[in-house]
């Protein structure tokens, strides 16, 4: 990301030593904009849900500390997303010395050329302006990463322009060196092979490195931080013994513990196509944390938040696609639509070896306990006789994929319990009444007080 500098600042080494700036290492620089955001009633962690009283707090005693930090964790708990808040915590704007190949400070340059220009240059050598978006770097561990990728290499093309293989200046640093005063992420640790691994632990003991026996040592400031699933099941490989003691702090994530949590989830992380009213968003929530507590689901792999925000995409879309279909302007999802997210998501979930052949029907179950839970919760109290009465008495309600809303709430007896339905759940379009109302026949027909059954055209009758 280019951000632009707004500001005029200090372009000499001069000018900034006349301004009074003081240099921080990185460590110092995320403690101090930490404490402050703490002292201020700030917010360090936007967009992080569900993890305030448990993950965050061990997060920030480990930052204050100046720890190197491995969030463990399933799949879909939010790791990755929780390491990309770290650069708010740096400096908007930090000093460069412009040109330099690691981003050096000013104050301190640590590569041959970087001596030599500020030798030479003295107060004059140029500054530059890095934006904290510039200071965070990543990495995803893969099998085939090398410690030239990670640490640096002899670089052929400057040997070719005549240099000698013992200067110094022939190499191309990884991407660690190139983080520096900055913040390098490594997800999914175990993954990287362990001689890799070994080319890390001088980063983090001594905060330096060497590269192919050279004697060149660069004093490197960098946070590293890392994610990782736990080791108790994962074949792919582990963190090696070495480089786990020099982790200073080693933080469990997990997923929301309240409903609440994992509704706010779905809302911040789905693209959704069309509305999606909030008890479909509570079935979906609830849907997901059955699944989590499951015998038949491998919870050793765990169910990802994105199963959750997938199914909210996939309900929204279809919802899109019946209002494509049948010409409905504002098309609105409704729990007709609940059923495309079984047949389309089940392969994002791993089922126990015992359980094969029965995936759909385990799904289907749990779906439908979702969405009588939801009833419960949403629409206790609320007296639904009336409803049930007009059904026995001969008015069927047909409903399914290809009914539109309007016409769903056309075949509806007058009853003055759709208005307080209406307003138990907010609704107010056509689309979001109708919604409700099938939110109420499905509650009822789980509760065994009407019945349903496809009809011909493969719509669904409320009978």
């Amino acid at each position: 990301m280019t951000v632009a500098n707004p500001e005029p600042r200090p372009r000499t080494l001069g000018e900034l030593r006349a301004s009074g700036h003081v240099q921080r290492p990185v460590k110092d620089e995320i403690r101090e904009n930490l404490l402050g955001a703490l002292r201020d009633g700030r917010d360090p962690w936007p967009g992080i849900v569900g993890f305030g009283e448990t993950v965050l707090p061990q997060l920030e005693r480990a930052l204050i500390a100046g720890h190197d930090v491995v969030l463990l964790g399933e799949r879909g708990q939010g790791k990755t997303r929780l390491l990309r808040t770290l650069p708010l915590l740096l400096d908007e704007w930090t000093p460069v010395i412009e040109g330099s190949e690691l981003g050096e400070h000013p104050y301190e340059p640590i590569t041959p050329a970087s001596i030599r220009r500020a030798a030479e240059l003295g107060d004059a050598l140029p500054v530059a302006w890095r934006h904290r978006s510039e200071r965070y770097a990543e990495k995803l561990a893969t099998p085939d990463t090398s410690v030239a990728d990670l640490v640096g290499d002899v670089d052929p093309v400057k040997v070719a322009e005549g240099r000698s293989l013992g200067d110094p200046e022939t190499i191309h640093f990884g991407l660690v060196p190139r983080a520096h005063r900055g913040i390098v992420a490594v997800n999914e640790l175990p993954d990287l092979a362990e001689r890799i691994q070994v080319s890390l632990l001088n980063v983090m003991e001594e905060r330096d490195i060497q590269v192919r026996g050279y004697t060149l040592r660069l004093p490197l400031d960098v946070l590293l931080v890392a994610s990782a699933n736990p080791e108790d099941y994962t074949n792919r490989g582990r963190i090696i013994t070495p480089l786990k003691d020099r982790f200073g702090a080693e933080i469990r994530t997990h997923y929301p513990s309240e409903l609440a949590d994992e509704v706010a989830v779905i809302e911040q992380e789905a693209q959704l196509r069309a509305e999606v009213p909030d008890h479909l968003l509570e079935i979906l929530a609830r849907f997901t944390r059955l699944l989590r507590e499951s015998p038949s689901v491998d919870q050793r792999s765990g169910v990802s938040a994105r199963f959750a925000v997938a199914a909210a995409e996939t309900v929204g879309a279809a919802a899109v696609h019946r209002g494509a279909v049948l010409g409905e302007a504002d098309p609105t999802a409704r729990p007709v639509d609940l059923g495309t997210v079984v047949e389309v998501l089940r392969g994002k979930i791993e089922f126990e070896s015992g359980e094969e052949g029965r995936e759909l029907e385990v799904l289907e179950h749990l779906l439908r306990r979702a969405t009588a839970d939801t009833v419960r919760e949403r629409l206790g109290g609320l007296d639904l006789a009336p409803l049930v009465a007009a059904i026995e008495s001969g008015s069927p309600v047909v409903t399914g994929e290809r009914v539109a809303a309007k016409d769903l709430l056309g075949e509806l007896p007058e009853l003055a319990v759709f208005d307080a339905l209406a307003d138990r759940l907010g609704a107010e379009t056509v689309g979001a009444r109708a919604s409700a109302v099938e939110l109420a026949l499905e509650g009822l027909y789980l509760a065994r007080r009407i019945a349903k059954d496809p009809d011909d055209d493969g719509q669904l009758v409320y009978s």
